[in-house]
């Protein structure tokens, strides 16, 4: 929501003090100079990226244009799964979670939060770990370093949209020169005719540099700033995960094991330890929250 904001008031400020500078809208209307800069840029986003980056690149443009998904609520609702997962884990063993971790969307707990259940990577995460977890035989450190090469996977795979983009950013200002380049070249044949068409031609071409700059650094640069901060959200979503999971695997109470998940929550949407406590003890039993959640 703020990105549209954003870019409406970059925008208004540009065509604002150009119209209280006496500007005339009508000179930066030039179809033909954003077709160049516009269609080259879209080419050379083909030519360098395989489809699966293309489809992180709209992917990542459709949560940047929405509200972050990774909110306190959300947080909440994690270390609340988690609890009761754990707790299940301690009363009735490893071997009662099973069916949980081969069919996570047919498990009591998982379903009970649908959020977490439409994070298929974290969802992979949780259920691999545990899967792993019930072969037995892998020791809490081992079980680490798969956890950690797993988020670094991701988070390379996650932030590759994001290069992709930032790459197209920064060829915009050059293919605004291509577009300038070729009103001038236009321009210099009209030489000899009546000074209005020259000066228009000359304003064409100008405003292909301007527009190459702009949306260079006006959009598809914020718009990849902000993708990339939105893969950072989620792989910080992913460590609170880890810690949590590490620390039960190294014999933690559930209630420790989440405590330490709090805390490895970013301070700006960390939960307090009173909220945490009442938000995972303030619901039943799991077909109860389950029952709830439907």
């Amino acid at each position: 929501m703020f990105a549209i904001i954003g870019i409406v008031m970059v925008f208004g400020a540009v065509i604002g003090g150009f119209l209280m500078e006496k500007g005339h809208m009508a000179v930066l209307v030039q179809p033909a100079e954003l077709l160049i800069i516009a269609g080259a840029a879209t080419g050379t986003l083909l030519v360098a990226n395989p489809m699966h980056i293309l489809k992180g690149i709209l992917a990542g443009l459709k949560g940047v244009l929405s509200s972050s998904k990774f909110g306190k609520q959300r947080y909440l609702n994690l270390l609340k799964m988690m609890y009761m997962f754990l707790n299940k884990v301690r009363k009735e063993g490893l071997l009662s979670v099973e069916n949980d971790v081969e069919k996570p969307k047919e498990s009591a707990v998982f379903k009970a939060f649908p959020d977490f259940l439409a994070d298929h990577h974290a969802q992979y995460f949780v259920c691999d770990t545990l899967r792993m977890a019930i072969t037995g035989g892998v020791d809490p450190f081992d079980m680490d370093q798969m956890m950690e090469l797993d988020m670094e996977v991701h988070h390379q795979e996650a932030t590759q949209p994001v290069a992709a983009l930032t790459t197209m950013a920064d060829a915009l200002p050059g293919l605004g020169i291509v577009a300038a380049v070729l009103g001038v070249v236009i321009t210099m044949g009209s030489l000899g005719g009546p000074p209005e068409e020259i000066g228009e031609k000359v304003a064409a071409a100008l405003v292909g540099t301007f527009l190459g700059i702009l949306l260079c650094y006006g959009v598809a640069g914020p718009l990849s700033a902000n993708m990339a901060k939105t893969a950072d959200e989620h792989n910080d979503y992913l460590h609170v995960l880890r810690v949590l999971l590490l620390a039960f695997l190294k014999g933690s109470a559930p209630m420790i094991a989440i405590e330490l998940g709090r805390r490895a929550i970013p301070a700006r949407v960390r939960p307090t330890f009173d909220e945490m406590e009442k938000f995972c003890k303030g619901q039943g039993s799991v077909s109860g929250v389950a029952a709830k959640a439907a």
